[in-house]
This record gives C-alpha cells, sequence and structure tokens, in this order.
C-alpha cells in the first residue's frame, strides 16, 4: 500500500498526516510548534520539528510505503540558508523587529501594488527581512538562498531550492498579485539573485536525500513535493469550478477566501488582502486570529456550550468586543473588552467565544462580498454550533462544514496526486434559529 505524508506546520501545533492513495487518513502525529527564546530573538524550533518528524517517517514508513512528501505551513516565514543550513535563526512572525518601523516604511511598497496590508510586528515578512539585513550584514553575505518557509521543509528533504506563489503572496510585501511577479521591494533591496526558480506547488522537486532514507527507512525514490501556504492549501479543492465559494479556513488563523471576487474593494486598514492562489490567481482574503481569541475568551480547554448558553449571553446582551489577539485583523490595536453582563460559567464562556468568531466571521464574508455559498475547513468544523449560527445570519447562502477537520492536509494530499480530489464531503448546515440573533448582530456592529 502507497500513502502520501504531509507535513503540516500551523503557528499552534504542528502535524504529520499519512494518507493513502484514496486519499483516507492512515495514522496521524502531533506536537506543539514551540517558539525558542534563546539566541539573538525568538525563533522557530526547527531542529525540534525536523528530529520529531524523522521520528514520525520511521513510524510510518512500517505502515505504508510512502511515495510523497508534502510541506504546508504557516505564511510570513522564510528561511535565509546557506549550503550547509540555516545562516540565521527563522524568526518568530509574532516579535517585533528591533529596527525602527520608519525605516521599512521608507522602502515598503505601496499597497495597490502588493495588496498587502501594513501589519504589526513580522507579518509583512519584508519588514523581517529589511530587519535582518541591517541587523546582521556579516551573516546576510553568506545567504545563497531566501526560501518561504514550506519550501524550506522541501530544500531540507531534498536539497532542491525553489520558490512558490502562495507563500510569496501572503502579505509578504514581495509580491505584486496584479502582475504575478516580485514587487518592487525584491529589486530595491537586492534580494532577487537569493530568490530561486519558481516552481508549481504540485511540482515535485526530487526524490528524498540518502540520508533522510537511511534515518527514517523510506523508499529512497520517495518525492518531495514543493508545498504551499496552508489557507491556500484549504481552499485548493474549491477552485476549479464555474462558480468557488468562499471558504473559511479556520485555526489559529480565521482566513475568509473569495475567490472570483474583485480585488478593488479591499482596504488596508481593515487587513484586507489578496492572496495567490496555487494557479496563480489573486483572491480577496480577510482574516482575524480566531482561535487565539476563541481560547482567550473560552479558555484553552474550553467547556462544550448548549443553545441555552448562548441564548443567554445573547437575551442578557451579553459583547465580546474586539480584539483579544493583539495581532493582525480588522480591528487590530484595539484592546478586547466584554460589554455587558460577564458570563458566569465555562459553558457561557464558551457561547459567548462561540458568538463572537462567528460575528467575526460574517463581518469578513460581509467586507469581501462573499454572497454566495460558504464552506467551513478546519478546527471550527468541531464545533457544532458555529456553521449553523453562521446560516442564521446569512440566509439565503448556503453554509457547509466538511468532514475534514483539517482542510490543510486535504489540500496538500492534493499537490501529490495533482488532478484528483479526495473524497471529503461537505455537508449544508441548517440554521440555529435563535431569539434576536439578528438584533444581536446589529447591536455587536453598533459597539464594534
Amino acid at each position: 500500500m502507497t500513502a502520501t505524508v504531509v507535513l503540516d506546520i500551523g503557528k499552534t501545533n504542528v502535524k504529520l498526516a499519512l494518507i493513502d492513495a484514496a486519499g483516507r487518513l492512515l495514522a496521524e502525529q502531533r506536537r506543539a510548534n514551540a517558539v525558542l527564546r534563546d539566541g539573538p530573538y525568538p525563533h522557530h524550533d526547527v531542529e525540534g520539528i525536523w528530529q520529531w518528524m524523522l521520528g514520525g517517517l520511521r513510524a510510518f514508513a512500517a505502515i505504508a510505503t510512502i511515495d510523497a512528501i508534502v510541506p504546508v505551513t504557516h505564511g510570513a516565514t522564510a528561511a535565509l540558508v546557506d549550503d550547509h543550513g540555516l545562516v540565521l535563526p527563522i524568526p518568530d512572525y509574532e516579535h517585533e523587529p528591533a529596527a525602527p518601523l520608519a525605516d521599512y516604511l521608507a522602502v515598503r511598497p505601496p499597497y495597490a501594488q502588493t495588496r498587502s496590508p501594513r501589519l504589526p510586528a513580522g507579518l509583512n515578512l519584508g519588514r523581517q527581512l529589511a530587519w535582518l539585513a541591517t541587523a546582521h550584514p556579516t551573516a546576510l553575505r553568506r545567504v545563497r538562498h531566501l526560501l518561504m518557509y514550506p519550501q524550506y521543509w522541501a530544500w531540507r528533504l531534498s536539497g532542491v531550492a525553489a520558490g512558490e506563489v502562495t507563500s510569496l503572496g501572503c502579505h509578504t510585501d514581495l509580491w505584486d498579485p496584479d502582475r504575478q511577479q516580485y514587487s518592487a521591494l525584491v529589486e530595491g533591496m537586492g534580494w532577487q539573485p537569493l530568490l530561486p526558480p519558481l516552481r508549481r506547488a504540485w511540482e515535485s522537486l526530487g526524490t528524498i536525500l540518502p540520508a533522510v532514507a537511511a534515518q527514517t527507512g523510506l523508499p529512497a525514490g520517495c518525492r518531495v513535493v514543493c508545498g504551499i501556504h496552508d489557507s491556500n492549501a484549504s481552499l485548493l479543492r474549491h477552485l476549479g469550478g464555474a462558480s468557488a465559494p468562499a471558504v473559511l479556513s479556520t485555526g489559529t488563523w480565521v482566513i475568509a477566501a473569495a475567490p472570483g471576487r474583485p480585488l478593488d474593494g479591499l482596504r488596508e486598514d481593515a487587513d484586507m488582502l489578496a492572496n495567490t492562489s496555487a494557479q496563480g490567481d489573486a483572491v480577496p482574503c480577510m482574516r482575524f486570529m480566531g482561535g487565539r481569541e476563541f481560547a482567550e475568551l473560552a479558555g484553552s480547554s474550553p467547556a462544550s456550550c448548549g443553545a441555552g448558553a448562548l441564548q443567554r449571553m445573547i437575551d442578557a446582551g451579553t459583547y465580546a468586543l474586539p480584539g483579544f489577539a493583539g495581532t493582525g485583523g480588522p480591528f487590530a490595536g484595539r484592546a478586547g473588552r466584554i460589554a455587558g453582563p460577564a458570563p458566569v460559567n465555562d459553558g457561557e464562556r464558551s457561547g459567548l467565544a462561540t458568538l463572537y468568531v462567528v460575528l467575526m466571521s460574517d463581518y469578513c464574508l460581509t467586507a469581501l462580498g462573499a454572497d454566495g455559498a460558504v464552506v467551513v475547513e478546519g478546527s471550527f468544523t468541531g464545533n457544532p454550533h458555529f456553521a449553523p449560527l453562521l446560516a442564521a445570519l446569512r440566509p439565503g447562502q448556503p453554509i457547509a462544514v466538511t468532514d475534514d477537520a483539517s482542510g490543510t492536509t486535504c489540500g496538500g494530499w492534493m499537490l501529490a496526486h495533482w488532478g484528483s480530489v479526495p473524497s471529503v464531503q461537505s455537508t449544508v448546515v441548517a440554521p440555529l434559529a435563535l431569539r434576536g440573533l439578528a438584533a444581536y448582530r446589529d447591536a455587536w456592529l453598533a459597539l464594534t
């Protein structure tokens, strides 16, 4: 039996998934995605991930013959490497670069060119890179390749350096989505020679290195696929039809994508952006840090809540007003607060958190002009009230939930089997008709 491995590196967790040729999940391993505080700045624990991944691949090799590995990662992250490995640690994008923002704004391209909104900390990858070039000029002279994060893992596995548009076009300031080419920042900073040839996300870069085969027991002919940005992986199986639905990719970040909608309605001050799909098309998007905000409101181990807890929050006029993450989103810079009577138990806290992420998602879809079908992917598919509440707020729009809690894994599998779509099912949900829900939304919007 042959199978594909998807290495899925999210901001909070890292996952290895073993998926057979029909798209069925055979095995899975997870670990936390730690940020290390040693060294010159907070950075990703790539060596910890690497050793953990090798162990997972060894375990998976005993289950199936692995014929492909696909890296899928979060955005706003890149690696600077020479022929031997990292020249500098890979910065955590939540770290504020230790350089005046004004210096970067002086070289940053306008929003009209990149559709990349100005974001806090290192969420604009160009700011990270400009700071590293200033703070570590000696190290920068050793750099041979500037690799987006999925392609860094593909390079470590195969030894082949590549670029790919979904990570380049993810609020980096490096990409012009209208023209599908590098932005003026790349030329102005002299980074073009460091960027390897562009490859399609589904292209095989080569086979695993002999050392990887020896350490894992994988066959020497195991392919390494170029890889993709995670929310674009979630979007992938919904593209290609006559009318693509809007997609809510949910996890640490909730990203609303509206394929086919015009770009001219995007607003920088609302954290609206154009991502680039695997096929090279600009996709209007809007996002907020929904998974983290939900945890802030409900707790890291949230209790389940029933419709009664949701109704009590509505009846009491209890509102969670953005934001609770401090990073990005349409209300970045605002301190979150609870207006009205506070929740009195864990169930009500989970109910309020659910109402909050539903209202934020509804806000994003409306801002994008997404007036057709909507598909919910990712971790919020496990919340039984999320999609039904969204359906109640958006009458006339089918709201569907997939039976795959990780659209990123599905998209990764598709890259290894380009032209095929696994049998993931989407179910249109019935609205959860709570008394006063529409008026509650109107009051939340007015308060917000």
